[in-house]
């Protein structure tokens, strides 16, 4: 989780309150100095309440809350992934109005590409790939298992992770896998905006900002998936290398 702690360490050392942590049934949306997104997960192998200070979030510190994406409970890493999106200065400028499949196809069009995790775009990027290969804990047809990462991942030229991967602390091994000269992204509203992800083999980070806290909060407190939420509150960010 090194480049977890890399993010944490850089973000502001102010005093900053926590203002609102909300945990809905597909989104975490935590408000401290701005306002957050992360996938809510929850796993059932964890031991004891996968939140253990709930009703309690709010009384911590930003910085002390985002030290949650460290985490083994899935449930308490989603919070702290929200809280260090809610603390990072998105530097929108750089940003390109550019989509997660847009800058797959092109990237990708002809080569052999990998996805962790399923995502609605699959079945047109399986039309544009010479091959593609999506890695799934919960495979659907024509998906591969997760532990097929070693496998597939070294022969691709073009790699799209998903930001969850921060949230179950399988980024680091899985960007390890990554040929030196294939294109990665980074994938969803819970990756980080930051460009300190760029000096560990990402090129691209194709994820979110809040614009509107209180739209964005009842979406996701009536269980919206990421589809119902992103016109509401929430605008796609693409930030590349």
């Amino acid at each position: 989780m090194k480049i977890t702690e890399e993010i944490l360490s850089a973000l502001p050392d102010e005093d900053i309150p926590t203002r609102k942590v909300l945990i809905g049934a597909f989104w975490t949306l935590v408000m401290t100095k701005g306002a957050g997104l992360a996938s809510a997960f929850r796993d059932e192998d964890h031991q004891g309440p996968p939140v253990k200070e709930a009703g309690r979030l709010e009384e911590m510190g930003a910085k002390e809350l985002a030290r949650l994406a460290l985490s083994p409970s899935l449930l308490e890493a989603s919070v702290g992934m929200a809280a260090i999106n809610s603390l990072i200065e998105v530097e929108e400028e750089r940003c390109k109005k550019v989509n997660a499949f847009e800058l797959l196809a092109k990237k990708g069009e002809g080569k052999d590409i990998t996805i962790v995790g399923h995502f609605p775009f699959v079945p047109e990027l399986r039309k544009i790939a010479r091959k593609l290969f999506v890695l799934e804990k919960r495979p659907r047809e024509g998906d591969l298992e997760a532990n097929k990462a070693k496998e597939v991942i070294p022969r691709s030229q073009v790699v799209g992770i998903t930001g969850t991967a921060f949230i179950n602390h399988t980024l680091e091994d899985l960007l390890s896998l990554c040929p030196p000269d294939s294109f990665v992204v980074l994938i969803g509203p819970t990756s980080p905006l930051t460009p300190i992800l760029f000096d560990h083999g990402v090129d691209a980070i194709c994820g979110s900002r809040v614009i509107d806290e209180q739209e964005a909060a009842r979406y996701v407190i009536q269980g919206a998936t990421f589809r119902q939420l992103h016109p509401h509150g929430v605008r796609l960010l693409t930030l590349l290398k």
